[in-house]
C-alpha cells in the first residue's frame, strides 16, 4: 500500500439498516478503516459511534410515509425514486480517497466521485446482477400474465448503470457470483463471503419426532412469483396424491404478483401464519419435517438458512443462495427452477426417510460460517488481499 494511501478509509451508505451493512460497518469500526456509516434512518446502531454515523431521518420518514399510503409496489417504486437524495446527501460529506460500500442504485454519484478520487467501489450484491435479475424474473412474469414488471424499471435502469463503476462484488453465494462473471466481471472483482445470519436460537429440535404428526412441509419467507410460489403450490398437490394427509405450512406474507394466482390453488389446504418473531419461527420450525424453497432468484435466503440451522432437511433450487451450504441426501436436495416434479420427489425421497421408525433428530447444518466472527475474518482478509488494510 501506498503511504498515501494511509489515510483512506471506508464510507458504508445504505438507506435502510440491515444485518450485512451493519456487518460492513462493524468490522471496518473495528479495525479503525470507518469513516463513516451513513444511513437513511434516524436511528444508528450501537455497535458504531454517533460521531462516525450520518443519518437522514427525513428519508426514513418519507418512506414510512409512503409504505402507508401507496399500494405494495407504488410504495417500493417511490422509495427507489429517492435514491438520488441519499445519493446526493452521502457524497456531499465524501472526501477525494474514500472507498464506498453500497448497493443497487442507491449512491451511482457517490461511486463516480470515489474511483475519480482515488478510492474503490464495492457493490453489496444482495441478489444477482441487475441484467440476470430483470431477464429471469421479467420472464417469470410473462408465464404467469403478471403486468408489473420485477421492479420499477427507473430502478433497474439505475442499477444497471452503476455496474460501469464498480470496482468490487461482495457476493454472499455461488448463484450471485455466477451471475457476475456472465455478465462481464473478473473473477478477482468478487469478494466471496455469506452474509452473517443471526441463528442463536435456531437450533435442531432434542427428542423424537411425534408418531402421530403427519407429514409437514413449511415455508416461512415470503410469497412471490420471484420465490416460486406456485411451484410449491403445484409439488403440495402431487405430493397430496401419494400421501394426502401431508400438510403445508406457509406465512401469510404476500407480494402482489402473486395475489391473482393463489386462487388456481384454494383447493389445497394450507396452515397459515402471521410473520412470527424468532422464538415463535423457531417452535413452527420444530413442528415442521421438511423445509422448501424454490426461488429463481435470490442473494441468500435466510429463511433456508435458519430452516436448516433447525435440523430441517431443505430442498433448494440453485438459485437460493443457500443451497451452497446443501449436501445432496444428507441435509436437503438442489432441484431445477420451475419444476413441481421434482420438488415433489425430493419431498417424497425424505419423507421416506423421515416417516420411518427411529428417525433420529439430528444436527445437518454448521451454522459457523454464518457468524458475525466468521464474515469479520474473511472480510478483513479479504480487504488485505487487494492491499485496502
Amino acid at each position: 500500500m501506498n503511504p498515501s494511501d494511509a489515510k483512506q478509509k471506508f464510507v458504508v451508505a445504505t438507506p435502510a439498516r440491515t444485518i450485512y451493512y451493519n456487518a460492513y460497518a462493524r468490522t471496518l469500526d473495528g479495525i479503525g478503516q470507518l469513516r463513516f456509516y451513513a444511513l437513511g434512518t434516524r436511528r444508528g446502531i450501537p455497535e458504531v459511534p454517533p460521531e462516525r454515523t450520518r443519518l437522514l431521518p427525513a428519508f426514513g420518514l418519507a418512506n414510512f410515509a409512503a409504505a402507508k399510503m401507496l399500494s405494495q409496489f407504488r410504495a417500493e417504486s417511490f422509495r427507489f425514486r429517492l435514491h438520488p437524495w441519499f445519493d446526493a446527501c452521502v457524497k456531499k460529506q465524501l472526501i477525494p480517497g474514500d472507498h464506498i460500500i453500497s448497493s443497487y442504485g442507491y449512491v451511482n454519484e457517490c461511486f463516480k466521485f470515489a474511483r475519480q478520487n482515488g478510492g474503490k467501489t464495492f457493490l453489496d450484491a444482495g441478489n444477482s446482477h441487475p441484467e440476470y435479475f430483470w431477464n429471469i424474473i421479467s420472464e417469470e412474469h410473462r408465464c404467469w400474465n403478471c403486468p408489473m414488471p420485477p421492479v420499477a424499471r427507473h430502478h433497474y435502469e439505475r442499477s444497471r448503470a452503476m455496474m460501469e463503476h464498480v470496482d468490487f462484488v461482495l457476493s454472499p453465494s455461488h448463484y450471485v457470483t455466477e451471475s457476475f462473471l456472465e455478465h462481464g466481471f473478473k473473477p478477482e472483482q468478487i469478494l466471496y463471503n455469506p452474509f452473517p445470519v443471526n441463528l442463536e436460537l435456531f437450533r435442531p429440535q432434542t427428542g423424537p419426532r411425534p408418531k402421530n404428526r403427519p407429514l409437514t412441509i413449511i415455508n416461512t419467507g415470503s410469497l412471490s412469483l420471484r420465490k416460486g410460489t406456485p411451484y410449491l403450490l403445484e409439488a403440495f398437490r402431487i405430493v397430496r396424491k401419494k400421501i394426502p394427509d401431508a400438510r403445508l405450512q406457509l406465512m401469510r406474507i404476500m407480494q402482489n404478483d402473486i395475489k391473482h394466482i393463489l386462487p388456481r390453488f384454494a383447493d389445497l389446504p394450507v396452515e397459515w401464519s402471521s410473520p412470527l418473531p424468532h422464538s415463535q419461527l423457531v417452535e413452527r420450525l420444530h413442528g415442521a419435517d421438511i423445509f422448501v424453497l424454490p426461488s429463481l432468484e435470490e442473494g441468500l435466503a435466510r429463511a433456508a438458512c435458519e430452516a436448516m440451522a433447525c435440523g430441517l432437511p431443505a430442498i433448494l433450487t440453485p438459485n437460493t443462495g443457500a443451497n451452497d451450504f446443501v449436501r445432496p441426501g444428507v441435509n436437503g436436495e438442489v432441484v431445477p427452477i420451475r419444476d413441481p416434479q421434482a420438488i415433489a420427489d425430493a419431498i417424497f425421497k425424505w419423507a421416506e426417510k423421515i416417516l420411518s421408525p427411529g428417525w433420529p433428530p439430528r444436527v445437518l447444518f454448521d451454522t459457523e460460517p454464518f457468524s458475525f466472527e466468521h464474515f469479520e475474518r474473511e472480510f478483513i482478509c479479504q480487504l488485505r488481499g487487494i492491499g485496502l488494510v
